[in-house]
């Protein structure tokens, strides 16, 4: 029985980013072994639409330039419908995520800070502009309805810098994520520090407290299993396991190396944990999915496999395969998981531009 992959959502880089793609792709359902000849079309034209997020018939996307932005649209069908659009706070938006307090957390690589939009305030005025003019606007077009300032608050993450000179200069937000305790972290590549804030979508942003990590690690993206967090560093080339001491400080109880040998240029990027404790981990420069084992509340090397093409910036699992946005490839690479949870050998490819993130719906 030939294995079906779910419809994708692709982000990509653009001509402004130096990329080759126009917007952001859908690519069809289609069997995990003909995806090479798999129907991918643009479905909204915008510049560096590099991270996606899905949450029901909504679909979020960040424009990565200067004095970056952030999209929302309608998914009907195999399209996307044009909402609202948002500045991003900041410059070089990488991440955005769909909190549990109903904002939209967006974190600004360039200039070191997150965002909070209020999705309720945000809905509520582009339904009311859309009532009294009967406005539909294409993205890309000059009449564009915008969050209102209201909708709309920024943090700056506190100046701070690490040993690897040329990329920690200063702060750079890199991902956010909730925690259990309804608070939000942000991890902070530049501070070597996952900043802990309380967010709502009033918006409001509140800092709670920072947890560092150990100089040289440069938090890229993080993943939750069994209470305990897992850091992808992607300067120091490890995986980092922690978890909340008495005081509700985040400390490091475990530590694994993805490579052996020198880090050089091999960066860590995406991090996922699934349900068996394997932690999955893609590695650019040396173009690896490594998997680790967590389940008994360490972490341990189990394998690695070629990602499939160059430089994975992203990944997504779906039942019996990982799709790997291989960025410099211009494909998405189809691994079968193999029963230790270690995929094998891309069995096809799906062509769509510069890749730089993936996710099924």
């Amino acid at each position: 029985m030939t294995a079906t992959l779910p419809t994708l959502l692709v982000g990509s880089y653009t001509a402004t980013g130096g990329g080759t793609a126009t917007g952001i792709s859908i690519v069809a359902s289609t069997a995990a072994s003909e995806s090479d000849s798999a129907d991918v079309r643009t479905v909204a034209v915008m510049d560096d639409p590099s991270f996606l997020a899905v949450s029901g018939d909504r679909v979020y996307a960040v424009s990565e330039t200067a004095d970056g932005g952030v999209s929302a649209f309608r998914r009907d069908g195999s399209g996307l419908e044009h909402l609202w659009d948002a500045p991003a706070g900041g410059d070089a938006p990488c991440h955005v995520r769909v909190d549990p307090s109903g904002a939209l957390v967006v974190t600004n690589y360039v200039s070191g800070t997150v965002t909070a939009v209020s999705l309720r305030t945000a809905e509520s005025h582009a339904a009311s502009v859309l009532a009294s003019d009967g406005l539909v606007a294409a993205h890309g077009s000059e009449e564009l309805v915008g969050a209102p300032g209201s909708a709309v608050v920024t943090e700056v993450l506190p100046d701070a810098s690490g040993p690897v000179e040329d990329r920690q200069e200063g702060p750079h937000a890199h991902q956010s994520i909730a925690t259990p305790d309804g608070t939000v972290l942000v991890a902070d590549l530049g501070g070597d520090a996952l900043h802990e804030f309380r967010i709502t979508d009033a918006p409001s942003i509140e800092p709670v407290r920072v947890h560092h990590v150990a100089p040289g690690v440069g938090p890229r993206h993080m993943a939750w299993y069994d209470g305990d967090l897992f850091v992808a560093g992607e300067l120091d080339g490890h995986v980092h396991r922690l978890r909340r001491d008495e005081s509700g400080s985040f400390v490091t109880v475990a530590s694994a190396a993805t490579f052996t040998g020198e880090v050089g240029e091999s960066l860590l990027s995406h991090i996922e944990v699934d349900d068996a404790g394997r932690v999955f981990v893609a590695v650019r420069g040396r173009d690896l999915i490594v998997v680790l084992d967590a389940a008994d509340g360490g972490l341990i090397l189990v394998g690695s496999a070629s990602s499939g093409g160059v430089w994975p910036r992203h990944f997504a699992r779906v039942p019996g395969f990982v799709l790997v946005a291989n960025q410099m490839s211009d494909a998405i690479a189809v691994l079968p998981l193999g029963d230790d949870g270690v995929p094998g050998e891309a069995v096809a490819q799906i062509p769509v531009g510069t890749p730089t993130c993936v996710v099924p719906v």
